[in-house]
């Protein structure tokens, strides 16, 4: 056995160059997979082509192991080619085998790795500190590693020698997560967010995001940049954001970071609107009169002048209308006094509202406030400039629910802010079918303040409520829910309200005719003066009557003109009751309540009865046989519909009359068949002294159709009745009497 030598290894920057056998310093057979020359004075077996195993050669192998690491240790550059030299697990042979497995042992704690942003600190890195970031893209690693300077480059995620020397993986959210705290320029974060805008945006929820600072009280020492996690509830500043909104606790990302990315990730632009409906201006509004001040615990104090005129300037450019946001209306502003009150509780001076409200009933907003700011924004916040309306949906109509209250402006949607609204519940449920859970109106929208107008003032307040919005609080009606899934309509809250005050001249409008109308109408309700008022549509809303259709038409018409026919005191003539019972035969039973009281004709007066006595006028032939029995008098064709309506009975089914003398049949004459139609009879029975049920009649048609008349216009009037052209019958008497008129009566039917 030979003496051994010192071990001597040489690498080749290029591997493919360099023997694959070990020399000891005899060439041998053994190989050697490593990227170097191995010269070392190797103990050989007795061929002489191998080392020979034993404690000599483990000691040279470690030594081999211990220049090998010195080597990459003292490799110059450092470049991301220095992993070509990491050898791997797997030997060619035991010597190969056992190398490698000492190289890699000592390997982890060299620093022969080339970092991504290498430094005179850390020109390399040692595979135990090293790490990876599993996909990232080479700029986003670029821009990590200034934060980190652990990282290697970009791209390296697959070599096989990362796993080998068991060098870390951080995946992409992983590092994001790492940032927090992170204390770097707004520029920085931006280039971070311009490497990563094409990944995936689940995988950046947590991407910390630079805040814009308030002022620092003092100049020569800013304010550390602080950060918050996840572009979420972040608000990106825009050309008019207001530097207060940071003393409010607002995030507004630094103006130098602003990148689309955080868009993207859900950060909203800082648009008035936007800033306005974020939780901390809600609540700084919600606590601005109790508070007096605003605290964020990194800012200095916002006082409510100072909130105040913030959050007016975001109004003012968000173009906000009145009752867009209701919660404003809790803004402390200043009133005429220098006292403070929520916005909802003043009036703007010189306002249409101002005009017609009672005087001291609210307070108004400080004169120059309001002139500096103008109608506008003050209006949106709250301030009363104009009749304001209240919105609410799928509102639970009970009336212990609805109780009027102060309101608190919090709840966009609050129907405990209009006056007795309570009452207006009760009053919809009572025209509303019974049922075991309260009905949902879909939705109301109503006008508020309505107790506070002056009772001088009503004309110029109800020109302001017919035009639009508030006009359709007054004349739509609402949409009811009911608990078996069908729907009914009721009177609006503004409408129902109006009705019952006097509004009109001093009156109420429910009882009042519009001057001028339906004249059917007349003397069941007064009068009113709607001199500069014309609006039909308004005016029905209101409850002025326009006409009977119209009145008809209305949920609870029909009821209320029956209660007006039944009042005694009401004068009504004898064709004003026959229209008017024609026009209530068409309405369906089912929405009709049967009244208790019907105005009927008894003997030829016009008097109040017992509804169960009523009988319906249907056949004229029996009128002298009705005595003093009280008749309601109806168009012929509408007799059956009106009697099914009222549920009462018709005259016809009431009184027997049986003819009990004898007369002579005629045919009907040619030229009256040609004048009635095919459903004239063909002939009559003509009686000297026509009698039934011991009274003398002109005329009778019996149950069975025959026409039994005593006189010539008693065979027309029978003629016309049976044929169903009852308005002919002196068309038929004058043919009766002389058929040469035939062609003259044609003529003058032109114009029928």
């Amino acid at each position: 056995m030979r003496t051994p030598s010192a071990v001597s290894t040489t690498i080749s920057a290029r591997p493919g160059r360099v023997s694959s056998r070990a020399s000891a310093p005899t060439p041998t057979d053994e190989p050697l997979g490593l990227p170097a020359l191995l010269i070392a004075s190797l103990p050989l077996d007795t061929a002489r082509r191998h080392p020979a195993p034993g404690p000599l050669t483990d000691f040279l192998l470690e030594r081999a192991a211990d220049a090998y690491t010195e080597l990459l240790a003292d490799w110059q550059p450092v470049t991301v080619a220095t992993l070509d030299l990491v050898p791997g697990p797997l030997g060619k042979g035991p010597l190969d085998g056992a190398l490698r497995a000492a190289i890699l042992e000592r390997l982890p704690r060299v620093a022969f790795l080339a970092p991504e942003a290498p430094s005179e600190e850390m020109p390399a890195l040692r595979p135990v500190e090293a790490e990876v970031v599993e996909g990232a893209g080479a700029e986003t690693v670029g821009v990590l590693a200034e934060v980190f300077p652990t990282l290697l480059p970009a791209g390296l995620e697959r070599r096989v020698e990362l796993r080998t020397l068991g060098i870390g993986r951080v995946p992409l959210t992983e590092a994001i997560d790492r940032l927090a705290g992170v204390d770097r320029p707004p520029t920085w974060w931006w280039r971070l967010y311009d490497s990563l805008a094409g990944v995936d945006p689940d995988r950046l929820t947590g991407l910390p995001v630079p805040l814009a600072a308030p002022e620092p009280v003092d100049p020569e020492t800013p304010a550390r940049t602080r950060t918050t996690i996840g572009p979420r509830q972040v608000l990106l500043p825009q050309d008019r954001t207001p530097a207060e909104l940071t003393r409010l606790g607002l995030k507004v990302a630094h103006p130098d970071a602003v990148h689309p990315l955080l868009e993207k990730l859900g950060a909203l632009p800082a648009t008035p609107r936007a800033v306005l409906t974020t939780p901390q201006v809600r609540a700084a509004v919600a606590g601005s009169l109790d508070a007096g001040e605003i605290w964020d615990e990194d800012a200095d104090a916002l006082d409510a002048e100072e909130l105040a005129e913030t959050v007016l300037a975001l109004v003012r450019d968000a173009e906000l209308e009145p009752g867009d946001e209701p919660w404003l209306g809790a803004l402390a502003l200043p009133d005429e006094d220098g006292e403070t009150a929520p916005a909802g509780e003043l009036v703007l001076p010189g306002s249409a509202f101002a005009a017609v409200m009672r005087e001291d009933e609210l307070a108004f907003c400080d004169a120059e406030l309001a002139e500096r700011w103008g109608e506008q924004p003050l209006a949106a916040c709250g301030v009363l400039a104009d009749f304001v309306l209240v919105r609410a949906t799928d509102l639970v109509l009970d009336p212990d629910e609805l109780e009027p209250r102060d309101g608190d402006f919090a709840e966009p949607d609050d129907a405990g802010l209009l006056d007795a609204v309570d009452v207006w519940c009760e009053d919809v449920l009572d025209r509303l079918p019974e049922a075991p859970v309260p009905p949902v109106a879909t939705e109301i929208v109503a006008v508020r303040d309505l107790d506070l107008v002056d009772d001088d003032a009503w004309p110029q307040a109800l020109a302001m409520l017919a035009r639009p919005p508030l006009r359709d609080a007054l004349t739509q009606p609402v949409r009811v829910l009911l608990p078996d899934g069908t729907t009914e309509t009721v009177r609006s809250y503004t409408a129902w309200w109006l009705r019952d005050h006097p509004v009109l001249d001093g009156r109420r409008p429910a009882g009042l005719r519009a001057a001028g109308t339906d004249p059917l109408l007349a003397g069941l309700y007064d009068s009113a003066d709607a001199t500069g008022f014309e609006d039909e549509q308004v005016l029905r809303a209101l409850g002025v009557r326009t006409s009977v259709a119209a009145l008809l038409d209305e949920p609870g018409g029909a009821a209320e003109l029956l209660t007006r026919l039944a009042d005694p005191e009401r004068e009504v003539t004898g064709a004003q009751l026959h229209a008017l019972y024609t026009a209530l035969a068409d309405l369906d039973p089912e929405q009709v309540t049967l009244p208790d009281e019907l105005r009927a004709v008894v003997d030829g007066a016009l008097v109040v009865v017992d509804a169960a006595e009523a009988l319906v006028a249907d056949a004229p032939d029996l009128l002298p046989l009705a005595g003093d029995l009280p008749l309601l008098p109806v168009s012929p064709s509408r007799a059956a519909d009106l009697a099914e309506l009222f549920q009462v009975r018709r005259l016809s089914e009431t009184v027997e009359a049986e003819v009990t003398t004898v007369g002579e049949e005629h045919d009907v004459p040619p030229s009256v068949h040609a004048l009635l139609g095919p459903a004239t009879p063909g002939t009559y029975i003509e009686h000297e002294e026509l009698r039934a049920a011991g009274v003398e009649l002109d005329w009778r048609r019996t149950p069975d159709g025959v026409i039994h008349a005593a006189t010539l216009e008693g065979v027309a009037a029978g003629l016309a009745w049976a044929a169903g052209q009852w308005p002919r019958r002196f068309e038929v008497a004058a043919l009766l009497e002389d058929p040469s008129r035939t062609a003259e009566l044609a003529r003058d039917r032109w114009f029928d």
